[in-house]
């Protein structure tokens, strides 16, 4: 069982990821099992030139940023699970959380994130009562998101980055994703509002 399961290895799905590892001393987060299934295939990343993001260098490509955000992840937080080459298929409610059906696993996890693409080739069975057309895409790109009220779709079920409904922006996809850890730790905080930062010391 996964307290936390994000679904989608993109800049929404490891800013996640990577705050909500980086709670792991917290009393409140320390004993916490949280999974992130790293499909990226489909990201817009895959595509992106980076002259426009504070604290990225001139060029830098979406490609690598996927390649260096898994490896960042992996050596500053490796209590967090990497789960790559599989496929999420359906999503479902049980009595404890969620059940999770990929094209090789199944999982359970009380928290589910949804991070991945706003295209309309979005193939989670379980979804669709949520899909509606794109609030801030050009409609002749048939965008679509997943309906929510501030990342929060219904109890315990979160989405992140530009399905959320935000625009195609990678520092906006970013902090999307850290938001929901953000709530996230707010949850597990009992309500008291949290985030986490590192200080030179």
């Amino acid at each position: 069982m996964h307290d936390v399961l994000i679904i989608g290895g993109g800049a929404a799905g490891l800013s996640c990821a990577l705050v909500l590892g980086s709670a792991k001393n917290k009393a409140f987060a320390k004993d916490k099992h949280i999974g992130i299934i790293t499909h990226q295939k489909t990201s817009h990343l895959q595509t992106a030139l980076f002259n426009n993001v504070l604290g990225l260098t001139p060029g830098t490509t979406g490609a690598s940023i996927l390649e260096s955000g898994k490896k960042q992840l992996a050596s500053l937080y490796p209590h967090i699970e990497q789960i790559e080459n599989q496929k999420v298929l359906e999503i479902s409610k049980n009595e404890n959380g969620f059940f999770v059906k990929t094209n090789k696993e199944n999982y359970t996890a009380k928290i589910v994130v949804i991070a991945v693409g706003y295209t309309n080739l979005l193939t989670i069975k379980g979804l669709n009562e949520y899909i509606e057309p794109h609030p801030r895409a050009a409609i002749e790109k048939d965008r679509i998101w997943l309906k929510n009220n501030d990342h929060l779709i219904e109890k315990n079920l979160y989405v992140a980055g530009t399905l959320a409904g935000w625009r195609s922006q990678f520092a906006i996809a970013s902090g999307s994703g850290a938001h929901v850890a953000t709530d996230i730790l707010t949850l597990w905080n009992v309500g008291k509002h949290t985030k986490v930062h590192d200080k030179i010391k």
